[in-house]
């Protein structure tokens, strides 16, 4: 029900919040929520605070705030539920409004109203499962409380239902009667007793997402939507290359454009990291209306000056790449992993088997292009800030203003798509600067050009594989090298953990394999480049998953059986990052999707059917692809995925959110690629960088999930590694043609 522009007055609220340990950090704070869209149910005065994420008004309609930016992952959603299952909230009842950043100053530092605020990388709900529990708890504790006093009974002989606390002799007493008096009640010493999960009615029952409606009809209103009256627009030209300069400007013409005020110089500030300042020297013109900015930059007139980055090209990047992987003499930057002795191996070796796989730059294409709303006075800032990561964002504005912590308020609207680009705040530092040079509010646009010219990349790789089969046919050594260049040199990352954003020590078939080598080799880049969904699992899931099934197809055996055996038996192992490998749900997902696929005639059909499987901190997930060639066209016939995230807080939800990570995955495989030549990056649209067409796609993802009883597992990114291998390995069945490298269409035309 959020989005409606209903405006309450500046209010006191009380902040309950269960931290992380489960203690109780309370407090009072004035909040300012002149601008906050609240449901008309929240309409008057007749509000009561039951903790900084629960408000009850008189007539029993509760509002429940969401901490996490939602970039369409679906936590507006979950997170909310979490806390009306502990409360007993009648869901039909329930409002939900986004609760931006929570900050308080604690001796100059911040303190975190919310605890962790990040969005779209696959921790909300983990991270929130018990912290959002105990809100809930103690709302329902408190309404219990009140509800005692007003009997002269013990709570303990009451207990809640759908927004009633009901007494044993059937009286009942609406949340909304209870309210004022729990507002006023002091806080319990400890957590109230969670709920059990036999009488769970919200957690693990579907319901649709609760900006739906909203977005389907329009009313959805994204950061790009908003304006204060008296803000000037700002759009940007960024030099073409990173580490350019500006060699000349006359901004005469720009500045005789009607409406256009003042033309401002950006340059990144030295020593600071990527995503914290400007991505590349800039020069903004900021006028009374976006026509007229748009105007006045065509008709700037500029000069860039090329840095060292003008000789970088995609290619020989990944020249370079397959040079270093074809020296067998050249050390690793980091010997990731190193299990048994896989040199040793080779001495029994009764068949090798050796692949590379390439993959190619990507960006991030979202659909809500990089903006920010920021007004600026003496003691305050006010931002409107599509990010993933509103604290990040925060620290941005700090150090670019000097304001202490509570002077800074930054609301999240819904975000239109984060996909790991909007953890960097580039555009947020570009903002703040330009709002200080024209001491005016500022609306910064970036265009869809400068989006895809002036993105943090997800880098190029090269994946080397050798493994050593043994007689008995089992997978006696896996050697995999990998070159890249890491998302995060220079963000404050030691070198000797530079590989971290490109594979993973424990991902597949670590732990399986006696003798078990990962290497990866640094790759030296000036483009930038920065986190991205699904990194660093889905070039390597792509890497590794088919070359699974060239191993199968090597020893002519089923490539589920292949798998299946690779997993062993049920049992957990441990791994180095924490944590257990379950080896028995990672192989019950790939029977699943096997078996909804009709596995069984895997050599008997005409089309191609392809397999996956990976895990991901704590999660499962299986693909089963079908498609069919027809002459050189590739129809994707069928898709089938299985996840097991433990306890699923959604079930709809968590099915919608597979289904478009599956559609996004499909997507990046077909067609998606960033070239770059002479230091720049070609592609500057959708035209350049096509998404996947619904003709290209399947008419339906079939989403099978595992419910379970463990803690839950972030969902974000889970379904992207095994879509491209999945889709790989059919096409192989269906055409006979192995393709190693993407974009799978590009690949698959030039080798048919």
């Amino acid at each position: 029900m959020s989005g409606n522009g209903i405006r309450l007055s500046r209010r006191r609220f009380l902040q309950v919040l269960a931290g992380s340990a489960g203690a109780l950090i309370v407090g009072i704070r004035i909040a300012d929520a002149a601008d906050a869209p609240l449901p008309p149910a929240m309409l008057g005065d007749n509000l009561y605070n039951l903790g900084a994420y629960v408000r009850i008004d008189a007539d029993g309609n509760v509002l429940i705030g969401a901490r996490d930016p939602d970039t369409g992952t679906g936590v507006a959603t979950a997170l909310p539920r979490i806390i009306a299952e502990e409360l007993d909230a009648d869901w039909n009842r329930v409002g939900v409004v986004a609760l931006g950043l929570g900050v308080s100053s604690d001796n100059g530092k911040p303190r975190w109203t919310y605890g962790r605020q990040v969005g779209g990388v696959g921790g909300s709900i983990p991270a929130a499962w018990n912290e959002l529990r105990q809100v809930g708890a103690v709302a329902r504790w408190l309404l219990l409380q009140a509800a005692a006093r007003r009997l002269g009974v013990p709570a303990s002989r009451l207990r809640c239902d759908a927004g009633m606390v009901i007494a044993p002799d059937g009286r009942r007493f609406g949340y909304g009667t209870l309210a004022a008096d729990a507002s006023k009640i002091a806080l319990p010493d400890r957590v109230p007793p969670l709920k059990n999960a036999a009488d769970y009615k919200l957690i693990g029952h579907g319901t649709g997402d609760v900006d739906a409606r909203a977005i389907v009809t329009g009313q959805a209103r994204y950061a790009i939507d908003h304006h204060y009256g008296d803000a000037l627009v700002a759009v940007l030209v960024h030099c073409p290359w990173p580490d350019g300069t500006l060699a000349r400007i006359d901004t005469t013409d720009a500045l005789a454009v009607q409406g256009v005020v003042k033309v401002v110089q950006l340059k990144p500030e030295p020593g600071q990291p990527p995503g914290s300042t400007v991505i590349a020297p800039a020069v903004a013109v900021l006028a009374e209306n976006t026509w007229a900015a748009l105007q006045g930059r065509d008709k700037l007139k500029l000069e860039w000056k090329p840095g060292a980055s003008a000789g970088e090209s995609s290619a020989g990047l990944e020249q370079q790449a397959t040079a270093l992987l074809a020296d067998d003499t050249a050390a690793p930057t980091t010997r990731v992993r190193n299990d048994g002795d896989v040199d040793a191996a080779g001495k029994k070796a009764a068949r090798r088997l050796d692949a590379t796989y390439v993959q190619p730059w990507l960006a991030h294409a979202t659909a809500e292009p990089m903006n920010c709303l920021v007004r600026l006075d003496k003691d305050r800032a006010s931002l409107v800030v599509p990010t993933q990561a509103p604290q990040k964002a925060w620290a941005v504005v700090q150090r670019l203003t000097g304001l202490a912590a509570d002077q800074i308020d930054i609301r999240v609207p819904r975000v239109g798509g984060g996909y790991g680009r909007r953890l960097d705040h580039d555009y947020v530092a570009e903002a703040v600067m330009l709002a200080k040079a024209v001491n005016k509010p500022v609306r910064l646009m970036w265009t869809r050009e400068q989006d895809f010219g002036h993105d943090y990349y997800r880098a190029g790789s090269v994946h080397q594989i050798h493994v050593i089969i043994d007689r008995k046919r089992q997978l006696l050594a896996w050697n995999q090298r990998m070159a890249s260049a890491s998302a995060l040199v220079h963000r404050g990352m030691p070198d000797d953990r530079l590989w971290t954003s490109e594979l993973q020590a424990d991902q597949l078939p670590a732990a399986l394999v006696p003798n078990y080598r990962s290497d990866w080799y640094a790759l030296a880049s000036a483009t930038p480049r920065g986190p991205a969904r699904g990194m660093p699992h889905l070039s390597n899931a792509f890497a590794v998953e088919s070359f699974i099934d060239e191993i199968a197809h090597t020893m002519r055996e089923d490539p589920l059986k292949t798998r299946l055996r690779i997993l062993g038996e049920p049992r957990a192992l441990p791994l180095s990052s924490g944590g257990t490998l379950d080896t028995g749900r990672l192989a019950n997902v790939l029977k699943l999707v096997a078996d909804r696929i009709e596995w069984k005639n895997w050599l008997r059909t005409v089309n191609g059917l392809g397999i996956a499987c990976w895990h991901v901190d704590g999660a499962y997930v299986a693909h089963a692809i079908e498609v069919a060639m027809q002459g050189e066209q590739l129809v994707i016939e069928h898709v089938v995925c299985a996840v097991d995230v433990g306890r699923v807080i959604n079930p709809l939800g968590l099915e919608g959110q597979v289904a478009g990570a599956t559609l996004d995955a499909l997507s990046i495989a077909l067609n998606a690629a960033i070239t770059i030549k002479g230091g720049q990056v070609q592609q500057h649209s959708y035209k350049d960088y096509p998404l996947a067409s619904m003709a290209q796609l399947p008419n339906d993802v079939e989403v099978i999930t595992v419910a379970g009883d463990r803690a839950p597992a972030g969902a974000s990114f889970l379904a992207m590694p095994t879509a491209a291998p999945a889709l790989a390995n059919a096409v192989f069945r269906a055409s006979a043609v192995r393709v190693r490298r993407l974009p799978l269409m590009k690949e698959l035309l030039r080798l048919l």
